[in-house]
């Protein structure tokens, strides 16, 4: 993997979330407003979830 990779990487995320602000921008406001009444706990969790998800899904890309 080399810093191209990276950097193609981080070019996706933010057009990926700047079409979520751009396409749903209510949606977004409103998630917004109540993930502080979800534990840190449930929010971690579903953050490694999330990248465990990610992780595998560039390995299925890559192999």
């Amino acid at each position: 993997m080399s810093w191209h990779d990276v950097l193609a990487g981080l070019a996706f995320f933010l057009i990926i979330e700047g079409l979520l602000y751009a396409a749903a921008p209510s949606f977004v406001k409103g998630l917004a407003a109540i993930l502080p009444e979800f534990p840190e706990s449930q929010l971690r969790i579903g953050g490694i979830i999330a990248m465990g998800i990610g992780v595998f899904g560039i390995w299925l890309i890559r192999s």
